[in-house]
């Protein structure tokens, strides 16, 4: 059995915080720093995923992030489409960002409610199925589109669900195409 300190020492380097600063009388000291991340136990190492609050927190802050960024877009397109012609340059400004926060906010919580739907029901999948695959994030996305449009109507449910789980599918195409053709 190997020495469970040749491991420790193969996921540590060395690191000297003053090797750019040309100092006369530079320190020699070098902390040593681990490689790869640490882990209360070994099973935490051992998952290649977030766990559900980390996915959660993520889906929903990048929801709620895009979805404000592009409602803002559209708030100053509409913003600045609004303006009369007597209108001082005060006026214009406030209405711009009237508009810009109005849009933002409702595009944000649109959006970063739908992360939250997604990332609870992918976490969920994950739970139930004790399997981490393509499959909980189809489904995910089905249940998120059927879910954010049920009180539109069952016809609306079952339209908003298929174009969720076409666009989950489609992220993870993505996403494996960019892993395999795109260098980074």
């Amino acid at each position: 059995m190997e020495d469970p300190r040749i491991d420790q020492e193969k996921t540590r380097r060395l690191y000297n915080p003053y090797h750019d600063l040309n100092l006369p009388h530079q320190h020699r000291a070098a902390i040593s720093i681990p490689t790869v991340p640490e882990f209360l136990f070994q099973e935490e190492a051992r998952v290649q995923r977030r766990s559900w609050g980390e996915n959660l927190t993520y889906y929903t802050g990048i929801g709620y992030l895009a979805g404000s960024a592009s409602g803002a877009a559209l708030g100053l397109r509409s913003g600045l489409s609004a303006a009369e012609p007597g209108d001082t340059a005060k006026l214009r400004v406030s209405r711009v960002l009237n508009s810009c926060g109005a849009e933002g906010r409702r595009y944000g919580n649109r959006i970063g409610v739908l992360g939250l739907l997604y990332a609870g029901l992918e976490s969920g999948m994950v739970h139930a199925r004790d399997a981490d695959d393509w499959v909980n994030s189809v489904v995910a996305g089905l249940g998120t589109g059927a879910l954010f449009r049920a009180a539109s109507g069952p016809r609306s449910a079952v339209v908003a669900g298929a174009i969720g789980g076409i666009a989950a599918g489609a992220a993870i195409v993505g996403k494996q195409f960019v892993k395999r053709y795109v260098p980074i």
